[in-house]
């Protein structure tokens, strides 16, 4: 296929911008000469992680509309509207092949102007319950990839296509040994790993909890990676050990997963989408802060597969350990882990970027 142009906006999350890199860069691997552009939000982790990635990158200012009543809703309007703008110069400069949105706030105003310049477009939608961004593009929408059945109450039927959630081929490759994995964060190699992910930015409940269990983790002869977020790191950090690794980011997340024995995590779609692909026993602690609580739908859809345990945040103090003890029996970690299988789709990526060339 002859090289073309692709403009992929989505990100404000790690969760909206993971799955457009895992989709640009098997973009790549077809064909290296494509030209890529991201559009994101300006001060979004996008702006920083996309020409890490090697990718060009255009911010918008935009933010999305505060669920609470506040000030910043009163500019929502001004920024929709100068970002609407900005998109239509990005169009009509770069001329794309065809538009990729994940999600996130800047995939609204550039998706909405590529469908009425009737440029191709295509929305990834990671969650069990959409996020509004994606319902309102999803009309004009030529074709809507899904990771979770049933979405049809909330799409056009006859645009979607279930691939599951993009991820990145290093982590759907699994091509590390455990032991290795460990030794890489300086761990024993036969002692139980337990990783603990609140995200890229953190979770303040989730840090709390490990800070006040850490002696419970020891006499279970645990040793943890835990990654407590950028925000927590200087609170947290002194108190790394010879059994506890306490880590601000984690890039290296096909590592990562290689070295754990078992997770403690949040339950965005992405990260759902590379846990069942790694396989590991699992607890979920669904975000309360997020969007039509996606979070609790995506943890409770994996649940329901028995492919996950499942404890909410309000009720962290009262049914953490119980469900944790669940979490070692080793009878339930084989089934976990059977089901986790399942439910992997480490070929999504690629049926997205087939329906991407489909579009052109």
């Amino acid at each position: 296929m002859k090289p073309y142009k692709v403009i992929i906006s989505g990100g404000g999350t790690g969760g909206h911008l993971f799955p457009a890199l895992a989709i640009a860069e098997e973009i790549k691997l077809r064909n290296q000469h494509t030209e890529i552009l991201f559009v994101g939000a300006l001060g979004r982790i996008e702006m920083n992680k996309v020409p890490q990635a090697g990718y060009k990158i255009i911010g918008l200012w935009i933010d999305g509309l505060q669920r609470a009543v506040s000030l910043k809703n009163l500019i929502f309007p001004l920024k929709l509207f100068l970002s609407l703008i900005k998109s239509i110069f990005i169009l009509l400069r770069y001329r794309p092949s065809v538009a990729v949105g994940t999600g996130g706030y800047a995939s609204g105003p550039l998706l909405f102007m590529a469908s009425l310049f009737k440029i191709p477009t295509l929305i990834q939608e990671q969650n069990s319950y959409p996020g509004i961004t994606n319902k309102l593009l999803s009309k004009n929408a030529n074709a809507i990839a899904v990771a979770y059945s049933g979405l049809e109450r909330f799409f056009p039927k006859n645009k979607l296509h279930h691939t599951g959630n993009p991820i990145r081929k290093s982590i759907s490759l699994q091509k590390y040994p455990r032991k290795d994995a460990k030794a890489f964060f300086k761990l024993q190699p036969d002692q139980t790993t337990l990783v603990v992910l609140g995200g890229s930015l953190g979770a303040r409940k989730i840090n709390e909890l490990v800070a006040s269990h850490l002696e419970t983790f020891q006499k279970k002869k645990l040793q943890l990676i835990w990654q407590c977020g950028k925000l927590y790191y200087d609170q947290y950090q002194k108190l790394q050990s010879e059994t506890v690794q306490v880590i601000p980011f984690v890039g290296e997340m096909d590592w990562l997963y290689a070295a754990a024995d078992m997770i403690i995590s949040r339950s965005g779609a992405g990260t759902l989408s590379e846990l069942c692909c790694a396989a590991r026993p699992v607890l979920l602690i669904p975000s309360p802060n997020v969007a039509e609580n996606h979070q609790y739908h995506n943890a409770m859809a994996m649940a329901n597969e028995g492919a996950a345990l499942v404890v909410e945040e309000k009720n962290l103090e009262r049914d953490f350990e119980e469900v944790f003890n669940q979490l070692l029996v080793p009878d339930r970690q084989k089934e976990m882990s059977k089901s986790l299988k399942k439910l992997a789709q480490p070929n999504a990526t690629a049926q997205i970027v087939d329906l991407i060339e489909g579009l052109l």
